[in-house]
């Protein structure tokens, strides 16, 4: 619906800008989250989309730490408003073999794209179920169902996004909020860009698509699933990888 309030997590990254700029063309008031915004150069990413005729808001938050998720909410509602809708988006990896991994980046890569899913949608969950609306969306990893080499803290974490989804779900359908996750495959970001390119062609091969995903596909996605219309949709996790994984 045009006019309600999005909020983005992690929003500046490659799929995140995809998702600003899908949600933003349909209407949406768009704000995203950012550690630093000097330091990731917040303004530049503004004016780019500004030039495409979207304008996204920022606030700065570290989403792994609860109480500045709660100084954020604060700063959200007193200058955009009540969110409606919500895509927890941020994440990282710190890949090791879990018998060589550092604890600090196993906590690390659990804290950010885990524990910041709960920091972020406790803020805002409330207010959803006394408007009798919400979408919220968790954006997962085809790696937190199948596994991955080097990724035990990733794919832990994104399995027990969709876990935190199902639960949410159940609670929350009374009232007219649905949760979401969205599980994308391999995507053609620039992450994806710096992997070798005898990696890359190896990890295309294993795709039956034959191609990686362009970020507007995962956000054409996700902006279905956070229609006024998609409400009856809610505890799924919608795989987006090509046809690497399918499943029932």
């Amino acid at each position: 619906m045009a006019g309600r309030l999005a909020l983005v997590t992690g929003g500046n990254g490659g799929i995140g800008t995809a998702v600003c700029r899908e949600l933003a063309a349909q209407g949406y008031r768009v704000v995203t989250t950012c550690v630093d915004a000097k330091a990731e150069r917040i303004d530049e990413w503004q004016a780019q989309l500004r030039e495409e005729g979207h304008e996204v808001g920022y606030v700065e938050c570290n989403v792994a730490d609860y109480a500045s998720c709660q100084r954020m909410a604060g700063q959200l509602a007193e200058t955009y408003g009540e969110v409606e809708v919500l895509v927890n988006l941020a994440g990282i990896t710190r890949d090791a073999f879990c018998h060589k991994m550092e604890q600090k980046d196993w906590q690390d890569v659990i804290d950010i794209n885990l524990d910041s899913v709960f920091n972020v949608t406790r803020q805002f969950l409330n207010g959803m179920r006394d408007r009798g609306f919400g979408r919220i969306v968790n954006v997962a990893s085809v790696n937190g169902q199948t596994g991955q080499f080097g990724q035990a803290n990733y794919s832990a974490a994104k399995a027990g996004m969709h876990g935190f989804t199902m639960a949410l779900a159940k609670e929350n359908a009374r009232k007219g909020v649905s949760v979401n996750t969205v599980s994308p495959g391999y995507v053609a970001t620039s992450m994806t860009a710096a992997i070798p390119d005898n990696v890359r062609e190896q990890i295309v091969a294993q795709i039956p698509a034959g191609r990686m995903a362009e970020p507007e596909e995962i956000a054409r996605v996700i902006a279905f699933l956070v229609a006024d219309e998609s409400g009856y949709i809610t505890g799924a996790n919608v795989p987006v990888n090509g046809g690497q994984f399918c499943s029932f």
